[in-house]
């Protein structure tokens, strides 16, 4: 079985769904210190990285709506990842049942406005193609470089909570 995801295009990258060949990339991205220090708070080992990718496939197949790889149009090198997600967190104050936004690059791919350029394309798609104006994510107080994203895409703080434990600043957009 496979899922139509759709293919996004940028100036400088490629949004597709994910594939089974994608693992290598994904799992040195999340196993990445780096990465995941306001993400999770440490580094995912390549079986967890593996049940990520499930579950991005099962948000296509189940909500229409999921996770892109996100590729460098010229090279094919992979990027990231960035899509909408239905993670039914039990986050106080609760945003309901908008779709949340989340994005993770890969190190090398940091600084160079590719995560703000990922992001703008689905956030197009989704203002095409889903039924709910509203989209939300969560950041860390100390991310600022997802802040940043967040701000330029349009997103504005609404709330403070926690998740896990972790002090994280609400945002919506729409």
């Amino acid at each position: 079985m496979t899922i139509d995801v759709p293919i996004l295009l940028t100036p400088r990258l490629r949004l597709r769904g994910h594939r089974e060949d994608d693992l290598a990339g994904c799992a040195a991205m999340w196993g990445d210190p780096e990465i995941t220090r306001h993400i999770g708070g440490r580094p995912f080992a390549e079986e967890e990285v593996w049940q990520r990718i499930l579950r991005y496939v099962g948000h296509w197949a189940l909500k229409g709506f999921g996770y892109w790889v996100i590729e460098d149009l010229v090279t094919g090198r992979f990027v990231g990842e960035a899509g909408l997600s239905d993670g039914r967190r039990r986050l106080e104050p609760s945003w309901g049942s908008a779709p949340e936004m989340g994005w993770a690059l890969a190190g090398w791919a940091h600084g160079r406005g590719l995560a703000t350029e990922a992001v703008a394309a689905v956030l197009r798609w989704a203002e095409r193609e889903l039924s709910e104006p509203r989209t939300v994510c969560m950041i860390e107080p100390a991310n600022a470089a997802s802040r940043r994203v967040a701000h330029k895409c349009g997103y504005r703080p609404y709330a403070q909570g926690r998740y896990h434990g972790t002090a994280v600043e609400l945002f919506e957009r729409g």
